[in-house]
């Protein structure tokens, strides 16, 4: 797993180990209502897991993705893990339903990046235009500490999901 963008169009715009994580915001769904809430308020004084997907109920996503994190998220959590959140170029209601589809509970903070601003602040966006989805985002995992990138796996895109797995964020924390 390493730190080298998959997508050499990417190279120079890819969020680097030691970078502060842009001003954004998300949206999530708060019962009925659409709520906002900023970058820093998610990263701030907080040591998170951030995995995103390049689309909710996707296969990858629903099938390896979402469980290997429900899997292992205690695991996660004893590593001093505040947080695991899973984004995704969706919004917030679509976020919600899929959240409660995989029975995430209050295991992952399912947020919503609907106009692919945070990936594209990141220079992780994808463009999926060919295949008349507009932009997504490139599938990945990283380790943020009090807003700072630590640690940052890119996929392959089209291949296995290895490098934004639960356990290679395990492996991450644990030093291996």
């Amino acid at each position: 797993m390493n730190n080298k963008p998959v997508n050499a169009s990417h190279t120079s715009r890819v969020i680097k180990i030691g970078d502060k994580i842009p001003p954004n915001i998300f949206k999530l769904l708060d019962g009925d209502v659409q709520s906002t809430i900023t970058s820093d308020e998610v990263f701030n004084n907080s040591k998170v897991v951030l995995f995103s997907v390049p689309g909710a109920f996707t296969p990858k996503s629903t099938n390896v993705q979402i469980p290997g994190y429900l899997k292992h998220a205690e695991q996660i959590f004893k590593f001093g893990i505040d947080k695991i959140i899973c984004v995704s170029v969706n919004d917030a209601f679509v976020m919600d339903a899929w959240g409660k589809y995989c029975n995430v509970e209050n295991k992952i903070l399912m947020l919503a990046d609907a106009h692919c601003h945070f990936f594209n602040s990141i220079g992780l966006e994808m463009d999926c235009t060919r295949f008349n989805l507009g932009y997504r985002c490139e599938r990945f995992s990283m380790i943020i500490d009090n807003g700072v990138l630590k640690k940052l796996n890119l996929e392959i895109p089209g291949g296995p999901v290895e490098a934004s797995s639960a356990e290679t964020i395990i492996k991450n924390l644990s030093g291996d």
